[in-house]
């Protein structure tokens, strides 16, 4: 079964860069990597696929559910963390834990608990109190603590300490073993490497390359060193 399904997807944003007949497929159980230099279309893909921004033409399906029509109904499925969150900074983060778990009508407490304890966050913190890492972590956790069907990463992984890094991908690894999908979009080759089964890369808002994980290092810095020659 097929949790994601892109086809033909092309979004401009005028004279910028946007995305250009991306065409792709990660399959139920798959933690999929998705790479590609800042700017490539990575984030702008994950965002039509949610149903954030409105693509030029293509379809797109997510847990056999159109993205455009069906668009609140994935979001109840899935478990999304931008590469940057925000959030209020007087607020504490258990109450930023729950007020997300509240938004979906959902007791995710049990979980939370567990996920916090895992991650090493204090959730009597402030959020204005929080390290770049901390905020991270706090994003983790509303992402996952309603066990959602899909999981989509958008560089999580960046602030946080080698242990939690670990922890994290340790998580999704349970996670994924109980039947979820997880979608990772990151720089970080060795994580692909490591952790994913398939992956794609992306470069100046086309896929180039769409294959099982273990993506040779020197081929994966020519995409970089092509990307900075004709920028």
């Amino acid at each position: 079964m097929n949790v994601i399904e892109i086809n033909h997807l092309t979004k401009s944003y005028g004279k910028n860069r946007g995305v250009i007949d991306v065409s792709l497929t990660v399959e139920k159980g798959d933690i999929f990597g998705f790479l590609g230099p800042n700017g490539a279309g990575k984030s702008t893909t994950i965002r039509s696929m949610l149903g954030f921004l409105r693509f030029h033409s293509g379809e797109i399906k997510i847990l056999g559910m159109d993205s455009v029509k069906d668009h609140e109904k994935i979001l109840s499925k899935v478990g999304y963390m931008p590469s940057e969150a925000w959030f209020y900074d007087s607020m504490r983060v258990g109450e930023i834990i729950r007020y997300a778990a509240d938004v979906r009508g959902i007791d995710c407490r049990q979980e939370a608990e567990k996920l916090c304890e895992r991650l090493k966050l204090d959730t009597h913190k402030k959020i204005k109190q929080l390290s770049l890492g901390n905020r991270k972590k706090v994003s983790i956790v509303c992402a996952m603590q309603h066990r959602p069907e899909l999981f989509v990463f958008d560089e999580p992984t960046s602030g946080l300490d080698p242990l939690i890094q670990r922890n994290f991908f340790q998580l999704i690894n349970e996670y994924v073993n109980e039947g979820a999908t997880c979608i990772l979009s990151t720089h970080v080759l060795s994580e692909v490497n490591r952790y994913c089964k398939n992956a794609a890369i992306m470069r100046e808002g086309r896929l180039t390359l769409l294959e099982n994980a273990n993506i040779d290092e020197d081929a994966f810095l020519k995409f970089y060193e092509d990307e900075e020659e004709t920028s």
